[in-house]
This record gives structure tokens, C-alpha cells and sequence, in this order.
């Protein structure tokens, strides 16, 4: 190679990396576009991010939802094609929602990275969303970034606590679509040391709301059922077997107590309202109760500084009360629950894990997205 090829290579590459290599930002406010289209909510919001990794802050300047209930409720759970369709529609909605609320021009924003969820979800919805964010990032030439949905979850809890949550610690995530514990060792290092082997705990809540008569979406239906049948009764006079709880691991199945549930709502023939109290009391009873079982077992096996709890189900009162008596058995750890409006899809919480990997990595990805239905850690 000839000195002067030499040097053009040479320089090709430093000009390379300087494009791609960003200095360390501990300290720059950033202000972050965030959207979330996994499923059957569509989210945008706009946060300042400062703090760095020490001590995090985030401030929302705008925050926008739509949810889809009404429309999937006829057809009992969501149906892609349609969600990403109501993605399409509201999500330009949504951001002159916001951008009006923070008094942006749309044409040229204060905003200097866009996030957007790339996975885990429904691939149809997730794809409205990415490719909403690819014609704004190219429009006002603005950094994209990927933001995994489940680590969104873990880290909605950076908002509306007063505690940081220290590391090593353990994530319960308990949603419609995932039912799993992950370690955290710090941020952005996850791994998953157990997992529903079939369904996960919100959607065993929603099918058993079917079995029950009770509307879309069931799962708050059924707690609040299981609630009123608490208050009033000690115990509950029917009883399911909590599943796997002496599996030697931590994994969950949910499939076998919601067919329980069947063939137990079958033998009583049609439900009378007290029924319908005690059947979900008694299967909210064991669902929580091996949700709480596996978490005391994984703090026995792990030292860990922080329990984590988010996803949909986390909004649960029970699960929640369960947790706080369960923390009592181990001082050394604290107990983290999302705000409830954090608990189920928005974009805030993907807002926060794109500041934590901007904050913590010197290079962003660059290429173009995909959708990646079963992305994990």
C-alpha cells in the first residue's frame, strides 16, 4: 500500500470514529423523545434527563397515551393488524399533543435523541412505531436509539422514588405478555434466571376473567373481585394448588391453575356473584402466593441489594401488599415499585432506558431498526 492510500485510510477510519464516538455526558441535560407502540398503547413523551448514572433525574415535559381497549375489547385480546393501524393514526396526533404542551415547533424541536421501542411485543405494532421514529430522526437529523420494552420496566422505578436502587439486584416483572426474574447487576447488565414456561400471570388473569363472565380487560376485574371476597371472608372456600412452587427452580407455569379454574367454574354450573368473588379470590391467592414463594426463594439463593417490581401487574394491590410482609424477612434489601401510571406501556419508562444506555455507552448503534417480536436481555 502506497503512503498516500495509507494515510486516506488511516484518516478515513479517525473520521469514522469521531462520528461515532461520543464523549461522556455524566453531566449534560439531555431531552429525549420517547415512543412506545408494543402493543395496544400508543405513548409519546418528552423528558429531561440529567445526573448521569450517579444519581439519575428525569423531569417529563410532556406525556401522551391512547390506549385501544374499546376497540379490542369485541375480540377479547389485541389483535395486531388493527393495533399497528391505531398506532399509524394516533401517533402524529399524540406528538402535537405533547410538542404543543412543551411549546415545541415541530418543525425544528429541542430535542436531542429519539427512543423508540424495538422489542419484546407485537411485531405489527412494534413496526408502526419504529418506522414513525425513523422519518423523525431523519427529518430533524436527531440521534435514534433502541430501547428494549422489558428494560424499560426495570427502570420506571427512577421516578417517583426517593431511593435509588442499589446494585446487585433482582427484577420481578409481571405482565400480560412476560412473567420473569431478572438480575440486575447493574445497569444495562441483565440476564434471566427464571421464566413462565407457558403463560405469563397477566394473561392467566385476563383468561380467567373470561371463564368468569367478567369484561376487557380482565385482570383489574378479577382483583377486584378477589379484594371484595378478602375483605369480607378470612379464607376463600375453594383452593388452587399454587404451580411449580417445588420445582427446585425459578421458573412459573400459569396454564394448569387457569385450566383449574375451568373445570372448577364448570362443575359449579353458572356463576352466581359470590362464586365469582370466591373463584377469584382463590385463584388470585395462588397466583400471587407463588409469585411471592419464587421471590423469597430467589432472595435466599441471591444477595441482592434492590428488589425490583414492574410490568402490568405490579399495579396489584395484593402482590404488592404480599411483597412489603415479604421485605420484612429480609432487612438488607429494599423493595421498588413503579409509580401505577408507570406500570403498564408508556413511553416514559422508555425514555428513562434511553437516557441510562445514551449515559452509559460512548457509541450509539447505528444501522437502520427492526422489530423484534421476542427480543430478550
Amino acid at each position: 500500500m502506497q503512503f498516500e492510500e495509507f494515510f486516506d485510510t488511516l484518516f478515513g477510519i479517525m473520521i469514522s470514529h469521531l462520528v461515532r464516538t461520543k464523549s461522556p455526558r455524566v453531566h449534560t441535560t439531555v431531552r429525549i423523545l420517547a415512543i412506545e407502540t408494543s402493543c395496544d398503547e400508543t405513548a409519546i413523551a418528552v423528558l429531561e434527563c440529567s445526573g448521569g448514572l450517579e444519581k439519575p433525574l428525569f423531569k417529563v415535559l410532556g406525556n401522551a397515551l391512547n390506549s385501544q381497549i374499546d376497540i379490542h375489547k369485541e375480540f377479547g385480546g389485541v389483535v395486531p393488524d388493527i393495533a399497528k393501524r391505531e398506532h399509524v393514526k394516533w401517533l402524529p396526533i399524540l406528538l402535537g399533543k405533547v410538542f404543543k404542551d412543551v411549546c415545541y415547533d415541530l418543525e425544528r424541536p429541542n430535542i436531542d435523541l429519539i427512543a423508540v421501542t424495538t422489542g419484546p411485543g407485537l411485531e405489527p405494532a412494534l413496526w408502526a412505531g419504529i418506522t414513525f421514529a425513523e422519518e423523525l430522526s431523519k427529518k430533524w437529523k436527531i440521534p435514534l436509539l433502541p430501547v428494549n420494552h422489558m428494560e424499560g420496566h426495570i427502570l420506571s422505578v427512577l421516578v417517583g422514588n426517593e431511593t435509588q436502587p442499589e446494585f446487585p439486584a433482582l427484577a420481578l416483572l409481571v405482565s400480560g405478555g412476560h412473567t420473569e426474574f431478572v438480575s440486575v447487576q447493574n445497569y444495562g447488565e441483565y440476564s434471566v434466571i427464571g421464566k413462565t414456561r407457558d403463560d405469563a400471570a397477566g394473561e392467566a388473569f385476563d383468561k380467567v376473567a373470561r371463564i368468569l363472565g367478567l369484561p376487557y380487560p380482565g385482570g383489574p376485574e378479577v382483583a377486584r373481585l378477589a379484594a371484595e371476597h378478602r375483605e369480607a371472608h378470612e379464607h376463600s372456600p375453594i383452593t388452587f394448588p399454587m404451580p411449580m412452587l417445588k420445582s427446585g427452580d425459578l421458573d412459573f407455569s400459569y396454564s394448569g391453575l387457569k385450566t383449574a379454574v375451568l373445570y372448577k367454574a364448570k362443575e359449579l354450573g353458572e356463576l352466581n356473584d359470590d362464586q365469582k368473588r370466591e373463584l377469584a379470590r382463590a385463584f388470585e391467592d395462588a397466583a400471587i402466593g407463588v409469585l411471592v414463594e419464587k421471590t423469597r426463594q430467589a432472595l435466599m439463593e441471591r444477595m441482592v441489594k434492590t428488589l425490583i417490581v414492574g410490568g402490568g401487574v405490579s399495579a396489584n394491590s395484593y402482590l404488592r401488599s404480599e411483597l412489603e410482609k415479604l421485605l420484612t424477612e429480609f432487612p438488607e434489601t429494599s423493595l421498588l415499585f413503579p409509580e401505577k401510571s408507570l406500570t403498564t406501556d408508556n413511553a416514559v419508562m422508555i425514555g428513562i432506558a434511553a437516557y441510562i444506555e445514551y449515559t452509559k455507552n460512548e457509541k450509539l448503534p447505528l444501522g437502520s431498526l427492526r422489530a423484534q417480536g421476542n427480543l430478550s436481555f
